[in-house]
This record gives C-alpha cells, structure tokens and sequence, in this order.
C-alpha cells in the first residue's frame, strides 16, 4: 500500500457500531473480494471488498471476518483468517500480514490462517441461531458474476440450512452512510489530490493534446502524491464526446473551439475523491458555451441549497429538476409548451441523477428510499449534454452533510467560468 496507516480505532469502532444492530445469537461473515483473472497467469491489481476494509482495514487477498459479538466463547466473537504468508510468496507476490501485523491493522487478536477457516469456525455457528451474509445489494448491480461472498452464503446455507439466514447489507448501509471523522480527513486527502491534478491540467490543456496525454498528466501527479490511482476510469471527453455519459476511452484530440468535461477522481487509503469540470481547451468559453456552463452552475448552486438531511434523494432530485427545466426553458432547448406536455421533458439534456454517496465506494452504499443522514458524503452534479451542438457540461463538487446545510469540500476549487479563463491564462 501506497497510504499511511488508518488507526485501528477506526476499525475497532466500526465493529461494534456493526456489533451494536446485529440480533442476538448471530454470527456475521465478510468475504474479501476475489483476485480477477486478466489473461494468461496474471491477475488484475486486487481490490478489497469494501466492508471488509471498513470493519479490518485489510488490504489483501484471501480475508474472512466473523463476528459473533455475544457468543459464550470468548474465542469466537472476532475472528480473523488471513491469507498464510512465507519466504515464497514474499520473493515473488511480497509478504502478507503476519497475525501480529494483522492485529495491528485491525485490532482483532484472534488471528488465523485462510485454510484454518472451517475447522475454527464450525463450533461457533452451531452456537448461533442467525447467520449474517454480506451480499452485493447495490440496486443497479447485475448479478453476471460470482463472488466470493455469494459462494460463502450457498455454502454455509448449505452447511446450516436450519440457521435463520439475515441480510448484513442494510446495517453496513446505514452505517457506511454516516462517515467518522477519521472517514473524512481520508476523504479530504482524495479529494486534495485529485485538486492537485485539475489544477495541474489548467496548465496543461491547449489545442493539439490528446486525451490520453491529459489522463497521463493526471496518473503522474496522483501517484506522486501516494493515490492508488484513479478511482473510476477517468472520464476526459472533449466536444461531443462529452455528451457520452460514461465516455472513457480518452482516443480524441483536442481542438481549437471544444469544451473539455473532465470527470475524475483520485483514490487514498480506499477512499475516493470525484471532481468534474468543463474548460475550453483554448482558453476562453464562447458565448454560448458560457451561457451553457452558467446554467449547470446556476443549477449547482441551487442543488446546494435543496439537499438537507431528512430528505429523499428521489424528492430532491425532483425539486433539482424542476430548476434544471427553468434553466434548460431560458436556453431556448425547451419550449414552455414542450414542459406543459411532458413534466419530463428535461431528461433529453439531463438524464442523470444530481447526487451520489461517496466513500470507500465511489458509488457509495446507501439507501435511496429513506431519508437521507447528516454526516453523509455526497457528489452534487448537474448537467446539460446537448448532442446537435457538441456541448455537454456538468459541474460536480463532494460535500458532506450536516444538520446545518453543506460543507463543501471542494469550496476553494476553481468552478466559475472567470477563474477558470483566468487560471489557464497564466
């Protein structure tokens, strides 16, 4: 790992908030993520399943954690299984964790192998009445593939078929959702790095470079600065291409009169930063360009007001909307017959959501039908794609949530067309 050591205090109050909603006489277990192959013998870089590093804060391959907080065995109620390192894998792969380095990062002191994991474990669940999984219930998740976590669950529920089966994911939802202080200042890092690679691309970006070049300019700086790269595959889409949501090959070069968006993010310690901005590549917007990346943040400006604790994130959504159509009315891209008929009409310039969670998931978990809890990290960013013109535009900033309003932090960055021109003047 490239980041400096998390407290272990985070994980150990992460645990027993987990500990504190679990039902009694359960046990709960957490798979790590599987190592994915690539092609011939190698494997893509492994990343961690994410609640397994909010309740350990370990970052390798071939993790389980049980919990079983009132177990009658002491023995039982934490228990770690790590992968067994040696003298072999250190001098091809790199050591693992030793179990006393294991306890160091975790806080856990029953520490075992991997391969220990059903001899140590079988005592324990005939000791308890439910079984937690942790299973991927992100809604817009496809179930195509198998995983670890999934496998885990058919086999114990094939193990112990008369254990109450329960569901982990909406606990760790509700907790994941309200970040710790420790969660934010890993936050503010990502989030710092990731300023540090706009700002280096205000002056870099001119006629000519190719896209590519940018995203390389960006991996530079945020390796640089400790980032374990990207966080999602960086989005660098001049003129038209910006009007592709998820556009990420980066193949196009840059020309004289195109709107660059530029939606990226760095990732530290797991955790992740997520920045959009649009810039001319020549410097200057045009008039209408202007016009266009004004209204996106007229409309980021009012989001910034609507989102409160306690609400739905489909409700304020809804009251974001209704502010895009007045901008998208002033635009001349809607006519106010156009709005009369369809209330919708706005989805043909803005399709997607104003807001995401974030943390250790870029698309962090949440719960999209509750109200949503101060202390959470969310994105705010509202767009206008215009295919017939070649402009698209969205402006994103992360904010965290609080009982009195937002505190924006990516408050400093450049996001007014002014300080941008004027940036890359320089």
């Amino acid at each position: 790992m490239k980041y400096n050591q998390i407290s272990r205090e985070l994980f150990i109050k992460n645990r027993k908030k987990l500990a504190e909603r679990m039902k009694p006489g359960s046990i709960a277990v957490f798979h790590s993520n599987d190592e994915m192959p690539r092609n011939g013998d190698a494997s893509f870089r492994f990343k961690q399943n994410s609640d397994v590093f909010y309740l350990t804060g370990v970052d390798q391959e071939e993790t389980i954690l049980v919990l079983f907080p009132d177990s009658p065995n002491p023995l039982f109620r934490e228990m770690l299984f790590i992968r067994e390192t040696s003298p072999e894998l250190a001098r091809w792969d790199g050591a693992r964790l030793t179990p006393e380095e294991a306890y160091e990062v975790s806080g856990i002191s029953k520490v075992f192998w991997y391969h220990e994991f059903t001899k140590t474990t079988h005592p324990a669940f005939l000791l308890a009445e439910q079984i937690y999984f942790d299973l991927n219930e992100n809604d817009r998740y496809t179930d195509r593939f198998d995983y670890a976590g999934l496998r885990m669950a058919r086999e114990l529920k094939r193990k112990y078929p008369a254990h109450t089966l329960l569901r982990s994911a909406p606990i760790m939802a509700d907790l994941r959702m309200c970040k710790e202080p420790e969660e934010i200042e890993l936050l503010k890092t990502a989030i710092e790095i990731t300023r540090h690679g706009f700002e280096r691309l205000l002056k870099f970006v001119k006629p000519g470079v190719w896209e590519y070049e940018i995203e390389a300019e960006l991996i530079h700086e945020f390796t640089r600065r400790r980032s374990g790269g990207f966080a999602f595959d960086p989005i660098i889409a001049s003129g038209a291409s910006a009007c592709t949501l998820h556009y990420i090959e980066n193949n196009r070069q840059c020309k004289e009169g195109d709107l660059l968006l530029l939606d990226f993010g760095a990732e530290y310690a797991n955790y992740n930063g997520d920045l959009t901005r649009c810039i001319p590549v020549n410097g200057r917007y045009s008039d209408r360009q202007r016009a266009v990346y004004n209204a996106v943040l007229h409309v980021h400006k009012a989001a910034r007001e609507l989102l409160k604790p306690g609400k739905l994130l489909p409700d304020y959504h809804a009251e974001v909307c209704q502010v895009m159509t007045e901008q998208l009315l002033q635009l001349g891209l809607l006519t106010s017959q156009e709005i009369k008929d369809n209330p919708n009409a706005f989805m043909k310039y803005y399709m997607h959501g104003t807001s995401h969670h974030l943390g250790i998931d870029v698309h962090d978990v949440m719960h999209r039908w509750k109200p949503i809890p101060a202390g959470s990290v969310l994105t705010i960013e509202p767009g206008i794609y215009i295919p017939e013109e070649g402009i698209g535009v969205r402006i994103e900033n992360d904010v965290i949530l609080t009982e009195n309003g937002i505190v924006d932090l990516m408050q400093d960055y450049p996001i007014e067309a002014d300080e941008i021109e004027a940036l890359m003047a320089r």
